[in-house]
């Protein structure tokens, strides 16, 4: 499965065509500027017409309307809200934690964590300090993850790899931020 990583469009979503080819489109939060209803239906009628046979999403902090939002009525089958939840897309288990209060039962077998915020010390250095999750930390020893993405820090787009898992930051909204690509 080829997966295509984006996040904190900040709805500038329609400057970013063309997008590279996936199987797999996700978007990991801060979808909105000022986290209107308005914005995130702008979003949803961008993303759902995409050509990705799936697609992810969960809200960043700038997405107000939709943090405390456990779902989204009326998506399409192949379009995932996940808020401390997962679903399963060619055998593939992704699990998509809640912004500021990530929860996940660590009996879950999961190979991918969604998240906005990254992990403590993980790309996640900006402005001469750490912006991540101690908590997201500890879930990613935990579950024994094959990738973990998430955005939230700006300036840190890019990829890092430790022995098990690898981790990504697509945050497009510094200059010169380049979506991820990975295949599973």
């Amino acid at each position: 499965m080829t997966i295509l990583h984006i996040s904190d469009t900040h709805g500038m979503h329609h400057q970013l065509a063309p997008l590279p080819e996936a199987e797999l489109l996700v978007h990991t939060g801060d979808i909105t500027e000022n986290g209107t209803e308005a914005e995130v239906l702008d979003f949803l009628n961008w993303l759902i017409p995409l050509p990705y046979s799936h697609k992810i999403f969960l809200a960043g902090n700038h997405d107000f309307c939709l943090l405390d939002a456990t779902a989204i009525e009326d998506l399409p089958e192949n379009i995932h809200f996940l808020h401390n939840s997962g679903v399963t897309i060619a055998g593939t288990r992704f699990y998509g934690v809640e912004y500021n209060n990530p929860q996940i039962d660590e009996t879950l077998p999961v190979d991918v964590l969604v998240s906005h915020e990254p992990p403590l010390g993980i790309l996640d250095f900006s402005d001469n300090r750490h912006w991540g999750s101690a908590t997201l930390l500890g879930m990613v020893g935990e579950c024994r993850l094959k990738l973990h993405l998430f955005g939230h820090v700006h300036a840190r787009n890019g990829e890092y790899r430790s022995a098990s898992t690898c981790f990504s930051n697509a945050s497009m909204a510094h200059p010169g931020s380049t979506p991820r690509l990975f295949t599973l």
